[in-house]
């Protein structure tokens, strides 16, 4: 009895809440407003914000209150998390069948599991993707749009995938055995070449018979996307009622002027269901665009006990992902730890070295990030390597107990004395613990600990310069000195090049190669498998690494 009480106190919440945020319209007979919800950048956030649950709550209201609506999503919806990992995004493609998407467009990170498997998922949807710039040697792989009739009109809707998914994601995926690129974006230097295949597709649709056009797109507003935000396009093109945005996880609200001068509406809704957004096209033509926002951290449907066919389903996924979370994915010969291998502290404890020292699990993970990325060296803080792994099987769910945050390899382009900055910054507390301290590969260094760091931090505790004598003394990258005015290609993950964690603000504007490719622990269950054939073997039995970092405690 208690908990059918809670049930129906927890369901007429919801209904208030609904009501408050949508709001609701009396129409006429055979008069419909036609509402388009649309999603972005879910990331797999499938029971995060609103989640899929809250998103059909806000479909079903809008519908039991006359208007015709629409379910589009505007990309980057299957990757982000391990259920998308795990399953390669098969399990989010299944659940936006099961929500009833109309129409999808790829982001950048759809592509992050290879293009045949993105490709094989497009044909599982039981929905078109959409871009008038996504080609294959010229050619485009989908419709630049297609049209639906809602509420008594035509509506078009128009894809475009920002160019930049040629660096955000892995290149290799959009290239032939022979490393040409066979398949683009029309990343021409002007971003003429986007703004023309956009401007043709909208032409068409207008000339087929399209009431309103609505562009569906991927651009974003970041400036390092330039000649392709979503400000450029919609300055160069005109005949476009609202741009339905993603990519940089805004939530602005726009109306800017078209190449003719003419207001136009762009829209975005930020990451991982925290809004939900709708564009309304009313009966008298009247366009509005807009948010539902959860601002709450506990994500709606637990919060309310919303019970429907999506938390059914989104349910499920999460009991399959679980069960994935025991499959075996490799096997080790060895050994991998992040501790000392004999030293115990006052308690009997073992002492945790991968924060101070290097370890074979730490050379693991930082070869992992290397060797998948193609870079000349990569670093890894060992406050991101967690836990150690025993010899014998090793279990999806040991993979994300190693990396268990979500960081994402990116590979950005250095100077020499950039690494030399980075590598004193990480060494500053030895011989004591730091979750900065790094972990290589492709390079190897001495720290003398017996010199104070040099380093100097700023107000908030980041690095701000090196003052004195360095303690982090030859270094050699792949063998040879290192070089400070040489260019280096650079493997991490985001938290520390793009977001400075740790305190790296050296890599700040740092040309940026890949974009968030990979999860963490997708980088190291794809190198154990794919370059180690399943199998970690000897090269990794020494605890202690393989002499990739010496620790000088005494001046010579």
């Amino acid at each position: 009895m208690k908990s059918m009480k809670r049930r129906m106190v927890c369901m007429l919440l919801a209904g208030i809440m609904l009501l408050a945020a949508l709001g609701g319209t009396a129409f006429a007979d055979g008069e419909k407003d036609i509402v388009i919800l649309y999603t972005s950048d879910i990331h797999c956030g499938i029971d995060q914000g609103f989640g899929y649950a809250g998103l059909q709550q806000v479909r079903d209201y809008l519908i039991a209150q006359g208007n015709d609506v629409i379910l589009v999503d505007d990309g980057d919806n299957i990757q982000g998390e391990p259920i998308g990992t795990m399953t390669k995004g098969e399990a989010l493609i299944d659940l936006m069948n099961q929500m009833g998407y109309s129409v999808a467009i790829p982001g950048n990170h759809e592509f992050d599991y290879g293009m045949e498997n993105f490709l094989a998922l497009t044909e599982k949807a039981e929905f078109p993707y959409i871009s008038c710039n996504f080609n294959y040697k010229g050619e485009l792989v989908f419709e630049p749009y297609v049209i639906r009739e809602l509420g008594g009109r035509k509506i078009a809707f128009v894809g475009v995938t920002t160019p930049c998914t040629l660096t955000t994601s892995t290149p290799k995926y959009f290239q032939d055995e022979n490393g040409e690129y066979v398949y683009g974006f029309l990343q021409d230097e002007t971003g003429e070449a986007v703004y023309n295949a956009l401007q043709a597709a909208v032409d068409a649709a207008r000339a087929e018979g399209a009431d309103n056009v609505v562009v569906m797109a991927h651009l974003g507003n970041e400036e390092e996307v330039h000649p392709w935000t979503y400000g450029d396009v919609l300055s160069n093109t005109s005949g476009i009622d609202v741009l339905l945005d993603g990519h940089s996880h805004d939530t602005d609200q726009i109306v800017m002027k078209n190449k003719n001068g003419e207001d136009v509406l762009r829209s975005a809704c930020g990451t991982k269901l925290a809004c939900i957004g709708w564009c309304r096209i009313a009966v008298d033509g009247t366009v509005t665009t807009g948010l539902y926002t959860w601002s709450n951290k506990e994500p709606a449907p637990a919060l309310l006990g919303i019970e429907n066919d999506m938390s059914k389903a989104v349910s499920a996924a999460v009991d399959v992902l679980n069960q994935k979370l025991q499959e075996v994915v490799a096997t080790s010969m060895v050994d991998l730890t992040i501790y000392d291998p004999e030293a115990v502290d006052a308690n009997g404890k073992p002492i945790r070295m991968v924060r101070r020292a290097e370890t074979n699990l730490g050379d693991l993970c930082a070869d992992a990030y290397r060797i998948q990325s193609g870079a000349d060296v990569s670093i890894l803080n060992g406050g991101g390597v967690r836990v150690s792994i025993n010899a014998g099987d090793i279990t999806r769910g040991n993979i994300l107990s190693v990396h268990p945050f979500g960081n994402a390899m990116c590979v950005i382009e250095v100077s020499g004395q950039q690494i030399l900055d980075a590598l004193e910054w990480g060494s500053r507390f030895v011989p004591g613990e730091t979750g900065g301290f790094l972990q290589v590969s492709g390079l190897s260094y001495e720290i003398h600990s017996y010199i104070d760091t040099p380093c100097v931090t700023d107000d908030h505790g980041m690095f701000a310069g090196i003052e004195g004598e360095r303690r982090v003394k030859n270094v050699l990258v792949g063998g040879e000195p290192i070089d400070p005015e040489k260019t280096y290609t650079l493997a991490a993950h985001d938290y520390m090049l793009l977001d400075a964690g740790d305190g790296y603000t050296m890599f700040a504007g740092a040309p940026l190669l890949q974009d968030r490719v990979k999860l963490d622990n997708q980088v190291l269950i794809d190198y154990i498998t794919e370059n180690l054939g399943g199998v970690i073997g000897p090269e990794y039995e020494n605890l202690t690494g393989e002499g990739r970092i010496i620790i000088v405690e005494q001046a010579p």
